[in-house]
């Protein structure tokens, strides 16, 4: 246990940023997992908007960000079907 009075206050801060950052890491986890499974426009750009609050935060590295967006954007472009008109066989 702390001794001293500032060592006792940064206790209090530190139980509350981690109670803070339990709640932003498990909607982060939470959206990820749901847009992995169903890709949407809207879902990918919650996800994309929440992914880089945690990055901001300092919950995720940048660059961990990054790839989960372009990872998430990826798989979304593979599973709808291709915008390019398909050449007709003749």
């Amino acid at each position: 246990m702390p001794v001293t009075k500032q060592a006792k206050k940064k206790l209090r801060k530190d139980k509350k940023r981690e109670a803070e950052n339990l709640k932003v890491k498990t909607v982060f986890k939470k959206i990820v997992k749901n847009t992995r499974k169903n890709a949407t426009v809207k879902s990918l750009s919650e996800a994309s908007k929440v992914i880089d609050k945690t990055a901001k935060k300092g919950l995720i590295h940048k660059n961990k960000a990054a790839r989960l967006k372009s990872r998430l954007a990826k798989s979304k472009r593979s599973a709808s079907p291709s915008s390019k008109p398909k050449a007709k066989a003749q």
